[in-house]
């Protein structure tokens, strides 16, 4: 077999995959910094349209808000890259989706754009599930270049989906 992902994750997406089959459950991605890279490598593996129901790639402020209703205000008083956005977007994902949980990431992956209160490798991940409740975690993947900081959320992100199953 052959991926696109490191075997890590690749690994971590086929048992993420398997726990939701066995629930039931199917997923949604909100992506923002990983630019779908998430729903890419769980749609790497044969057989995952059962569990994946769709991705949505809201790289811009506007995308954030017209695919996921997150409201501009918010994106206005916080910045896209903010524990606030980061559940409004998998709210917004699990809204607009039929999907059981979703996960969702918005971050800075460099090389510029970074700031001393928001550096480059800041990420803020969250999860939503049906049952209302939603997960954040904050990521500061320093030191790691764009590839490295975008590659360690996918793993993050998987993760997570995974302790919500």
């Amino acid at each position: 077999m052959s991926s696109l992902f490191p075997l890590d994750v690749e690994t971590l997406a086929r048992l993420l995959l398997d726990e939701a089959r066995t629930r039931g459950w199917r997923i949604t991605t909100a992506e923002s910094c990983t630019g779908g890279l998430i729903a890419g490598a769980l749609t790497d593996i044969a057989g995952s349209s059962d569990v994946v129901d769709r991705g949505f790639v809201t790289y811009s402020n506007r995308a954030k808000s017209e695919m996921l209703d997150v409201p501009g205000d918010m994106i206005a008083d916080y910045g896209a890259v903010s524990e606030p956005v980061a559940r409004a977007m998998a709210e917004g994902a699990l809204a607009h989706s039929s999907a059981h949980l979703a996960v969702a990431v918005t971050g800075v992956a460099g090389p510029g754009g970074g700031t001393a209160m928001k550096p480059v490798g800041l990420v803020h991940l969250a999860t939503a599930a049906v049952n209302g409740s939603i997960v954040h975690r904050e990521e500061r993947f320093i030191g790691l270049d764009r590839s490295g900081v975008r590659l360690a959320t996918v793993r993050v992100a998987l993760e997570m989906l995974r302790e919500r199953i």
